[in-house]
């Protein structure tokens, strides 16, 4: 009998609106099809990492590199087109470092590691 009432209230919540609505579903569906777009290569790197965007344009991206201790590096960005940016990363020391990725148009934030050798 408990086990009935709890599935009712539960039904309940989420036929009234208290669940995650369509529109939020299918804004965080295209934020991960952003995510899973995005590639960086070399990597490992040694001088330059590329970032190549397929579903954002380089122009509205801004990039902060941080050192594993969340320092963050002081980085020459370029782009290369519109969905392309080359990262200059010869004169960081060799590790571990993270590159944060804002994309104020599509609201996209991501974090992705790379190597520097």
């Amino acid at each position: 009998m408990r086990f009935i009432k709890f599935f009712v209230l539960a039904l309940f919540i989420a036929t009234a609106g208290f669940g995650q609505s369509s529109v939020e579903y299918t804004a965080n569906a295209e934020l991960a099809n952003i995510s899973q777009s995005i590639k960086l290569y070399p990597n490992p790197t040694t001088e330059y990492l590329n970032v190549k965007f397929d579903h954002v344009k380089a122009d509205n991206v801004t990039l902060v590199v941080r050192n594993v201790i969340g320092n963050e590096m002081k980085i020459e960005v370029e782009v290369i087109d519109e969905h392309e940016i080359q990262v200059k990363v010869k004169d960081l020391a060799a590790g571990y470092y993270l590159l944060a990725i804002r994309d104020d148009e599509t609201k996209f934030r991501g974090t992705y590691k790379f190597l520097k050798r």
